[in-house]
């Protein structure tokens, strides 16, 4: 006899709910500068108001620690977290291409796509960076905006599994991102095991540097299921 399971009894979140969240975790996921700061009561509050989701309830968890950090910790956890440490570095095309000339070609092919949609990203950022891949699925909508999401789901786990190991409350960011996305298959899961251990493709010869992540080797990464 097959067992059944409980349906799912979440509701969808409509559009512009799902615009909302995004929008929320692209600046959670952005330096904690003075602007930042001052909306901490802000963005609790739009953590609260999302629709109920296991997303949500991450992401209250998360504002709520983000209030209460003083700044310069909260600015000095999200250096040593993001910005020094390779494996839970923000830029997708990394995960999936590494340093090698594809790399470059995935960031123009972004970059057009963003176009196309009106969205020009910050000066001097990458187009994968994290925030600005959220941010362009919030304006774009579902099928076209978070397609770079779903095209680089094996990054963002690597990225959330390296958060949780390191005990970092972004990691609830993460959770929560990931909850809206699909389900990784085994033979993804296979792939970000590898890629964990083997690091991303290499390529040293006739390569401009593209703002690879800082810090250490992929080796040290722990994938958990």
């Amino acid at each position: 006899m097959k067992l059944r399971t409980r349906p799912d009894t979440t509701p969808e979140a409509s559009p512009r709910e799902r615009a909302a969240f995004l929008r929320l975790v692209s600046l959670l996921l952005q330096y904690p500068d003075d602007g930042l700061l001052a909306a901490r009561d802000e963005l609790c509050r739009a953590a609260g108001a999302l629709p109920v989701s296991p997303g949500r309830d991450d992401l209250v968890a998360f504002t709520g620690w983000y209030r209460e950090c003083e700044p310069m910790p909260l600015a000095r956890s999200y250096v040593e977290t993001f910005d020094l440490r390779r494996r839970s570095s923000l830029y997708l095309t990394y995960y999936l291409h590494g340093d090698t000339r594809r790399r470059g070609m995935a960031l123009l092919t972004l970059k057009q796509r963003y176009r196309v949609a009106g969205l020009v990203p910050p000066e001097g950022e990458l187009p994968d960076f994290l925030p600005v891949v959220c941010e362009f699925a919030a304006l774009a909508g579902p099928i076209t905006g978070e397609a770079p999401l779903r095209q680089h789901r094996r990054g963002l786990e690597l990225i959330r599994s390296a958060l949780r190991s390191a005990g970092s409350p972004y990691s609830l960011v993460l959770d929560a991102l990931c909850a809206g996305l699909p389900e990784l298959s085994a033979a993804d899961r296979a792939a970000v095991a590898g890629l964990a251990l083997a690091g991303p493709p290499a390529e040293e010869v006739g390569l401009a540097p593209y703002g690879p992540p800082l810090g250490r080797p992929f080796d040290e990464m722990e994938v958990r299921p």
